[in-house]
């Protein structure tokens, strides 16, 4: 089963810039982390629904790679794909591109960002990752295309 590519679009706003007029880099992880959680949310895994399972989505590790620099008032789009392997964790890289300029022109998708994670199910109540994390996560899912 393939997977469907997922993304989201954020305007960058102009309390995330830091004094050289460009977006924090911290700021980079809060889109990935919206993006994840909408990609979930989209797939019918929100985080209420996870948790009335007694499961939910942690990071155990994340990683930015940053390309180009974005500035306030541009458009960015950011996708999210899911990747699972063998084991407990599964993985989820994101690319940030810049959708349009400050002035709203077309900026051709620059990518200004590659964010990539690790992350797993864990169990709430062992306080331990769950093993087939994919098979959680598409037992609940409504848009399994979403989860690969």
């Amino acid at each position: 089963m393939g997977q469907e590519v997922f993304s989201v679009q954020v305007g960058v706003r102009s309390y995330e810039t830091d004094a050289n007029g460009h977006v924090n880099h911290a700021v980079y992880h809060h889109y990935g982390e919206h993006a994840r959680m909408e990609h979930f949310r989209a797939a019918g895994c929100s985080a209420p629904l996870l948790l009335e399972r007694g499961w939910t989505v942690v990071i155990l590790e994340t990683h930015a790679r940053f390309l180009s620099e974005l500035l306030f008032g541009e458009q960015v789009d950011v996708s999210s794909e899911l990747r699972f392997g063998e084991g407990k964790s599964f993985g989820m890289e994101h690319v940030v591109r810049r959708l349009t300029t400050a002035d709203g022109e077309a900026a051709g998708g620059t990518v200004a960002c590659e964010i990539s994670c690790r992350m797993g199910v864990l169990d709430t109540t062992a306080r331990r990752l769950v093993a087939d994390p994919r098979g959680k996560l598409l037992s609940i899912a409504t848009r399994p295309e979403l989860i690969g």
